[in-house]
């Protein structure tokens, strides 16, 4: 993809006419340029001919970082560093969020561009309106070769790039090796589905080495499947797979956006029964829309830009009330994805949600086979996308793939049936069902169906399955992995949360989100000032600024497995109760009713319960803490024996304490 709309060298930059210039980056943006951009252009140009930069370099006026969405206002290649300028044109201040910005910047480059993994990334905030002050140079204790944000004006721009060459030695970088260099991100679920909002493809926004699977490769197969069901009039099914992750949901909603044209045949809708998961992304893509459109000038409503995103993300509950309002006409959408399939409800789940809830006392369908049958009523084709994960059941009433499968069987033979061959392992519980259809003749098993790498955790692909063993008890392999994961990806423990909050609070650079999740059993932390059933906005947790005492940043509200399922932060401190204790016998199961912790003796709940553990040590992209309180002999609810052997435990696997 075309990274910048202008690049030069510093050269040919002071070479040529501020007319010349704003031409070719008209010429090269992906939108009509507006007045106040033109305006901005022309002073950013007219500062950088002025500052005096080192003549031997390379500049790129915005810069693509498809990652987040936005673009860096220019980048200057210089000597060994990278600088990436941010400009505030009229500004006097320096405002918290413009320094965040620029850093955020700086660490994407650092993270995901391979060129610049080794390099000096110099970020700079240009304020034109603050008064001249001295650059204050300061390098990030976390990563030696990253400056925090540079405060300059337009006057003292040149001195600072100026003062940071004369302090790096290095070899100067090789402009035509690094903008041709390969950009790996990782984005979070929220990332992606900005960037792919605006109309950055799933290449654009994914990995693409040797250990983790190509999402572009999943997303072509999938639409293979479209295209010949639409050619030749058939429905199909296509079942994805992966581990906790992997880019599932970014699969799903990368064919939505594609196709979130109402006019298009190929029209399609993203469905999830995670409440949380679709509020967070439909209030994210509203937000972001009306900021783009108040910085090219014009403003538009949130509530129009909401409804706009709501015509392609639903909540599957909404979808399915519209569709029984109308019992014989078709969906609107030839194509359903539906995000964690495996969570869809049961006939019973369904049936007594509809007549306690909707006043519908016979529904007789469960979600699957009443979604099947909704698309079903298309006369010429369909499809439904089912994304799928393993051992992420946390509610009751979820009917897992197998109902999806015999209700496939028993009521619509018809359908053509795309499978990823990892579907028969156990984690995702589907072999009863894929038994009753060996030999079915319109069964097709496609390993591209299957993501194999969780991309969640950049620092360490294997994080998913440290958390799989340690919830096993299988102690050598915890250990074994754990090893492997080394400092690339911390995990401390410790009993004091006041101490894994500081750490949280410095290990977080810019905007990497951060905050305390725990078990929605967890009923003894109030005394650590955590109430798990105090009501929690996720998403005022999720987006909100630091600045804001809602958002997960403040570490007053604690997230649950039901508000974090599906999305992920930063840094995590997990927060353990004596709901899920170990013994020597293995995992002991528990629930606080009344003044006593009540043992729980059903397969069912022990495993929601311990998926919803899996759910909470799976959330952090970069770095975790574990707190295990160390209770109160005073206190009979919260005895240290509760406490005791999972502390233990943990620190037998190896997590060293923080």
């Amino acid at each position: 993809m075309k990274r910048a709309f202008y690049s030069d060298s510093v050269e040919g930059l002071l070479a040529k006419s501020l007319d010349e210039i704003l031409g070719k980056l008209a010429s090269g943006s992906d939108f009509d340029v507006e007045l106040a951009q033109r305006d901005a252009w022309l002073e950013e140009i007219q500062i950088l001919k002025t500052a005096q930069l080192p003549p031997n370099g390379s500049i790129y006026f915005e810069f693509s970082i498809p990652r987040m969405g936005r673009r860096v206002d220019v980048i200057l290649l210089s000597g060994p560093v990278v600088f990436v300028l941010e400009f505030k044109i009229g500004e006097r201040h320096f405002p918290l969020s413009a320094l965040d910005q620029v850093l955020d910047y700086a660490l994407d480059l650092k993270y995901f561009h391979e060129p610049s993994h080794n390099c000096v990334i110099a970020p700079i905030l240009v304020v034109t309106g603050a008064e001249n002050r001295e650059p204050l140079l300061e390098k990030s204790a976390q990563q030696g070769d990253l400056y925090l944000p540079i405060k300059t004006n337009a006057s003292v721009l040149g001195a600072a790039i100026r003062e940071v060459l004369q302090a790096e030695r290095g070899e100067p970088i090789i402009s035509e090796s690094w903008e041709t260099g390969r950009y790996r991100p990782t984005p979070t679920i929220i990332e992606a589905a900005l960037a792919l909002y605006n109309r950055h493809s799933v290449v654009d926004i994914s990995r693409s080495d040797a250990s983790a699977i190509n999402l572009g490769r999943t997303s072509k197969s999938i639409s293979a499947v479209i295209e010949a069901a639409r050619s030749n009039s058939r429905k199909a099914i296509c079942f994805v797979t992966g581990v906790p992750g992997a880019g599932k949901t970014l699969v799903g909603l990368n064919l939505a956006t594609t196709h979130s044209d109402r006019a298009s045949e190929l029209h399609s809708v993203f469905l999830s029964g995670n409440g949380p998961l679709v509020a967070i992304l439909c209030e994210a893509l509203a937000r972001d829309k009306v900021r783009q459109e108040k910085e090219r000038g014009r403003k538009v409503n949130k509530g129009l830009a909401l409804r706009e995103v709501k015509a392609f993300i639903q909540n599957v509950h909404h979808f399915r009330d519209a569709l029984i309002r109308d019992p014989h006409r078709p969906p609107y959408e030839h194509v359903a994805i539906f995000d964690e399939a495996q969570r869809a409800w049961t006939v019973r789940q369904t049936a007594n949600f509809m007549k306690r809830k909707k006043n519908h006392p016979n529904f007789d369908k469960s979600e699957p086979e009443f979604l099947i049958s909704c698309m079903d009523r298309h006369k010429d084709w369909a499809v439904i996308l089912c994304l799928v994960g393993g051992g992420q059941e946390i509610n009751t009433g979820e009917a897992g793939i197998t109902e999806w499968i015999e209700t496939l069987v028993r009521s619509f033979p018809r359908w053509d049936i795309h499978i990823s061959p990892h579907l028969k392992d156990s984690e995702y519980e589907a072999g009863e069902g894929l038994r009753k259809i060996e030999g079915r003749q319109n069964v097709t098993y496609n390993p591209d169906l299957h993501l194999a790498v969780s991309m969640r955790s950049f620092r360490a692909e294997n994080v998913s399955q440290l958390v799989k063993e340690i919830l096993d008890v299988e102690l050598e392999q915890a250990r074994e992995t754990l090893r492997a994961i080394g400092s690339k990806y911390p995990i401390l423990l410790t009993r004091n949360l006041t101490r894994a909050k500081r750490w949280l609070r410095n290990q977080a650079l810019g905007t990497e989100r951060y905050g305390i999740v725990v078990s929605s059993q967890a009923e003894r932390l109030k005394p650590e000032a955590i109430h798990v059933k105090a009501p929690l906005d996720p998403v005022h947790w999720f987006l909100d600024g630091k600045e804001d005492v809602r958002s997960s940043y403040y570490l007053e509200d604690a997230a649950t497995e039901f508000d974090v399922q599906g999305l992920e932060l930063d840094w995590t401190c997990v927060t353990w109760d004596a709901d899920f204790r170990h013994t020597r016998h293995g995992w002991e199961y528990r629930s606080f009713r009344g003044d006593r912790w009540n043992r729980i003796n059903q397969d069912e709940r022990r495993r929601y319960l311990k998926n919803a553990y899996r759910v909470l040590l799976t959330r952090a992209r970069q770095g975790m803490v574990i707190v295990v309180p160390p209770g109160d002999q005073h206190d009979p609810t919260r005895a240290p024996e509760f406490y005791d052997p999972t502390f233990e435990y943990l620190v037998e696997v190896g997590i060293p304490l923080l």
